[in-house]
């Protein structure tokens, strides 16, 4: 059973974020940038929210915001969390159920790293080729 903790050791627990006050402009250069789909909220190193592509297109679309906007017009109600002990299987079943593409990492109120649905797929797919890998060895030498 692979964990989160696994998952951050594996692809690093880099945490790209922005304050609340700075323009929705400054999050899309940011998110461009670094080549990612969401940026965490944060004010004095305390996670407010996430900002991702798809809320901005989604707020832009119905409410006509700006990319001069500050990027807490944007944040959701509720921050979807995992801790490290969560289970890639716990992860998936909380992005899949509120369609969420994100989740923060948190332990003990800091924030450890962040993954994604894509990384998620790539830790499940990695458990599932070795149990085929396992099953196979015992059905070809047993």
């Amino acid at each position: 059973m692979t964990y989160v903790r696994d998952l951050l050791k594996s692809k690093g627990n880099q945490c790209i974020s922005i304050s609340p006050d700075e323009s929705v402009f400054n999050a899309l250069s940011k998110m461009v940038e670094h080549n990612i789909g969401s940026l965490l909220v944060t004010q004095e190193g305390k996670l407010l929210g996430l900002f991702t592509e798809r809320d901005y297109v989604r707020k832009v679309a119905q409410e006509k915001y700006t990319s001069d906007n500050p990027v807490e017009q944007f944040l959701g109600q509720n921050v979807l969390i995992v801790s490290p002990d969560s289970t890639i299987q716990d992860c998936m079943k909380l992005m899949t159920g509120e369609r969420t593409r994100h989740l923060p990492v948190l332990e003990n109120d800091e924030i450890v790293g962040i993954v994604s649905i894509g990384d998620v797929i790539k830790a499940m797919i990695k458990e599932k080729d070795a149990t085929i890998e396992q099953l196979e060895q015992y059905i070809f030498k047993g």
